[in-house]
């Protein structure tokens, strides 16, 4: 299929297939398109937590409004945040630019300082923001290599963000999730498989200025 195909087959799966399991080829596909998600600045202030555990998935469904996707689906992908954001995150980031490309400091400092003081200067709130902003960058890039690689899908903001930190002991990474993917095969008696997708005119929501 072409990419605008595999953007049409796609759909929020209401219900997986428990029975079918992504190759560890497909998941190593998902990670690392996660990986390579752009992100402000190429700070990647976010991490992927990968679930593959139907006691643990069935323990969360009590915290996601009993959706069923979280169990059913082959892994359950919880795109997380920073607890906290310090400027020792941006040192961190600049001292692997500089181990990967060998920038000389001279020219690494003068966008370095910005950087910390942007972070310094920042409330914890707009830090939180910011870095929520990138959980869902990287979600749109997950859903459509997912869709690209013929694997089901269903975004989630529908859970208790809390709940889920407790039960992966999220804290202890210095993490807290902001979405939920579970990702696998549609269920053939899923009601939403062979509904035709609704989206408006691309006329209509593309402004073209020329």
């Amino acid at each position: 299929m072409s990419t605008i195909e595999s953007l049409q087959w796609r759909y929020a799966t209401k219900k997986f297939n428990d029975t079918k399991f992504l190759t560890e080829e497909q998941l190593q596909i998902l990670k690392e398109a996660f990986n390579y998600t752009a992100s402000s600045y190429g700070m990647q202030p976010i991490q992927l937590v990968v679930i593959k555990n139907k006691e643990i998935q069935q323990q969360l469904v009590a915290h996601s409004y009993n959706q069923q996707q979280v169990v059913q689906a082959s892994h359950l992908l919880v795109i997380c945040i920073q607890e906290q954001l310090t400027s020792k995150d941006a040192e961190a980031y600049f001292n692997l630019v500089k181990e990967i490309r060998n920038t000389p400091d001279s020219i690494l400092n003068p966008f370095k300082e910005y950087l910390m003081n942007k972070i310094n200067q920042s409330s914890e709130d707009e830090l939180t923001q910011w870095m929520r902003n990138q959980a869902y960058i990287a979600l749109g890039n997950l859903m459509t290599v997912a869709a690209i690689e013929k694997i089901d899908a269903c975004p989630m903001e529908g859970f208790i963000p809390e709940k889920y930190d407790e039960v992966l002991n999220l804290q202890q990474h210095n993490l807290k999730s902001v979405l939920v993917l579970p990702v696998g095969f549609r269920a053939e008696d899923d009601f939403m498989k062979d509904l035709p997708k609704v989206r408006k005119n691309t006329e209509d929501v593309v402004l073209e200025i020329y």
